[in-house]
């Protein structure tokens, strides 16, 4: 006959009454998340199964097939990361470095800063060199640091979420190859709304995430990797440090052997897949051009009314703009009175560029003409009320 275990009491202190949850209506215009696609969060909502069910692991194999045809690649080793678009910004870095090896990153915004400390968390010998932020490389300062430094990976920004440029990427992969070392791209604002040729530029590392050109929610960080990446990582004097994201023991799970590795959030891949299907639906350049189409209408409706872009009109961003705040204007409450008054957020500035612009995001499913018509008449009729003169009164 079984011991009866004496338990101590339940503590009651903690438990509350919870109604269900209600989300307020939110269109979100900022550097991201977007909002989901309603087909998006339809197939969320589908009952989960197994993750070794055969019908989820043939989902896997078309989410593969569409990642590379929104990447325009076909490397072998393409997949979602089970995890943000951190994750598998941290992922390229994990893989490809070893201790005491050269990274060059070329910084041009916060999230360059963010990968040389990635780099360095995982002891590479991280070396830096800088652009202000709202600029772009020149080939010839990226080869003059190559020169310099001569790394094994050259990392950098397509999509520069702090600032709203976009990074010319031709010849930059012919300068790698010259300098022999791989070239790691961010595509976290770039993929699904903004030209990308993985191949073409001879991209050999890439990460992207679910929730900004894609319009599925956050969770899950595309990832993908070249040949000659593949060959570095079989080549490792060291298990690759980071167990989650090694992989060379997710290439069991994803590629043909199917071998379990971690019980992968199956419904946010039935998200991702809707929303790739999607993308392919629309084509490829059918979704740059609208994305393009909506950005400089909301260029144009915005400097009519007198504001400033932060970054000349041929390196912006159609996924994300920088507006300059106005002189005088309190940028922050500005912000938080669109998101309370009208549940439109807009972004801040981060960094250097914290309280001097806001990020205006149009990305993927809320990249419409209508979703600009409303940034310009909210901004035509709220933002006198936060001018200087007017501060107090709003």
């Amino acid at each position: 006959m079984a011991t009866k275990q004496n338990f101590p009491t339940v503590d009651q202190s903690h438990r509350k009454a919870y109604g269900p949850i209600s989300v307020p209506e939110r269109l979100l215009l900022g550097p991201g998340p977007s909002n989901a696609h309603p087909g998006v969060l339809d197939a969320l909502a589908c009952p989960p199964i197994g993750h070794l069910d055969p019908f989820y692991v043939e989902l896997m194999g078309e989410v593969q097939e569409l990642l590379r045809y929104a990447w325009q690649t076909n490397n072998r080793l393409t997949l979602p990361m089970s995890g943000t678009g951190s994750a598998a910004m941290e992922a390229t870095i994990a893989n490809s470095v070893e201790p005491g090896e050269t990274v060059l990153v070329a910084i041009k915004g916060y999230f360059g800063h963010r990968l040389a400390d990635m780099a360095g968390r995982y002891q590479a010998n991280v070396q830096t060199i800088e652009k202000a932020w709202g600029e772009a490389f020149s080939l010839g300062e990226l080869e003059a640091g190559l020169r310099e430094y001569r790394p094994s990976i050259l990392a950098m920004v397509h999509a520069e979420t702090s600032t709203g440029v976009c990074q010319p990427m031709d010849g930059i992969g012919e300068l790698c190859e010259k300098y022999n070392c791989l070239l790691l791209l961010d595509t976290v604002t770039s993929l699904g709304g903004v030209p990308l040729y993985l191949d073409s530029w001879k991209v050999d590392l890439a990460y992207s995430c679910s929730q900004k050109g894609l319009s599925c929610p956050p969770g899950l960080g595309p990832f993908t990797m070249s040949p000659r990446a593949e060959s570095k990582l079989l080549k490792r004097s060291s298990k690759v440090p980071n167990w989650y994201l090694d992989v060379s023991l997710l290439n069991k799970y994803w590629g043909s052997d199917r071998v379990y590795h971690h019980t992968a959030p199956v419904n946010m891949n039935f998200g991702i897949r809707e929303a790739l299907r999607l993308l392919s639906e629309e084509g490829l350049e059918n979704a740059w051009n609208r994305h393009r189409s909506n950005a400089e209408k909301l260029w144009k409706g915005l400097e009519q009314q007198g504001l400033d872009m932060h970054v000349s009109e041929e390196l912006r961003l159609p996924t994300l703009t920088t507006v300059r705040i106005p002189e005088g204007v309190n940028g922050k409450a500005f912000a938080l009175h669109l998101l309370n008054n009208h549940g439109i957020e807009v972004g801040g500035g981060l960094g250097s560029l914290a309280g001097k612009v806001w990020r205006i995001g149009l990305m993927g499913y809320n990249s419409t003409p209508e979703n600009v018509d409303k940034v310009l008449n909210i901004f035509e009729s709220e933002l006198p009320r936060f001018r200087e003169n007017d501060a107090c009164a709003a």
